[in-house]
C-alpha cells in the first residue's frame, strides 16, 4: 500500500470511527486522520490475533478492520482523558 493509498485510508476510518462513536470528540484533521492510521494498524493486530497470521507482524487492515481500530483507539483515549479530568 502506498503512502498516500495509507493516509487517505486513514482520513476515511477516521471519520467513520468519530462519526460512529457516541459523544464529542474535540480533535482537527491532522488528529483524525492519525487516528485512523493508528487505528488500521490496531484493526491489523487484532485481526491477526483471530487469524492464523503471526501477531508480531505489523501490517495495516482494511478499511472495516482499520475503523474498528479506530473506535478502539478513539475509545481509549476518552477513557484516558475521563480518568485525567477525575484525578
Amino acid at each position: 500500500m502506498s503512502i498516500l493509498a495509507f493516509i487517505v485510508l486513514g482520513i476515511i476510518a477516521g471519520f467513520l470511527a468519530r462519526a460512529l462513536m457516541p459523544g464529542r470528540q474535540a480533535m482537527g484533521f491532522v488528529a483524525t486522520a492519525a487516528l485512523g492510521m493508528v487505528g488500521s494498524f490496531v484493526g491489523g493486530f487484532l485481526g491477526a490475533l483471530f487469524s492464523d497470521r503471526r501477531v508480531l507482524d505489523l501490517h495495516a487492515a482494511g478499511i472495516i478492520g482499520s475503523v474498528i481500530g479506530a473506535l478502539v483507539v478513539l475509545a481509549l483515549v476518552g477513557a484516558m482523558g475521563r480518568r485525567r479530568a477525575l484525578v
